[in-house]
């Protein structure tokens, strides 16, 4: 739909350049599983798949577009794709506990652990502003990310310890 010149022209602009990268946060968000563009043929067909496998994470991201674009005149100097994160995670906040589990990158991760991740290491959000975005304090950020990292650096079912080279070297 072209709407011509004007703020919903901006919007639309908007959506195209950044629905991409907001789905895959959501993707993250929710743990379901991703098709990548080196699955499918065309990369059309691939966020068609992926939002065909992602239905929480595109009912999270249409709500948070929708309230970016309720908002889009009010928004002026500030960043749409700082606001549409910042409802994105809101809405996975509020119903992150039906979010346990899933087979996706994350899925091992307990929703504010992957709030957390998602927010501080894939975009890149500092942790004062994680922080606050959160409710929590710097500290606790801190603390989940790291629990975060480890738990993903560990293999399922596999205690943390030396690497099995480290255990040879040691033992010679």
């Amino acid at each position: 739909m072209d709407h011509g010149p004007g703020p919903y022209a901006e919007f639309e602009a908007f959506v195209a350049g950044a629905a991409g990268r907001l789905l895959r946060v959501a993707i993250l968000l929710t743990a379901e599983p991703a098709t990548t563009a080196s699955d499918a043929p065309t990369l059309s067909d691939a966020e068609a798949t992926a939002t065909a496998e992602a239905p929480a994470a595109r009912g999270l991201l249409g709500g948070a577009l929708a309230r970016t674009y309720a908002n889009w005149r009010r928004l002026r100097g500030d960043d749409p794709y700082d606001h549409t994160r910042q409802e994105l995670c809101a809405a996975f906040a509020r119903t992150g506990r039906r979010h346990h589990g899933g087979s996706g990158v994350l899925g091992r991760l307990a929703p504010l652990e992957r709030l957390v991740v998602v927010l501080r290491l894939y975009e890149g959000v500092a942790e004062e502003v994680t922080a606050a975005q959160l409710g929590l304090t710097p500290e606790r950020v801190r603390t989940l990310c790291n629990r975060a990292v480890a738990e993903l650096g560990s293999r399922p079912g596999v205690a943390p310890g030396p690497r099995p080279d480290a255990r040879r070297k040691e033992a010679a």
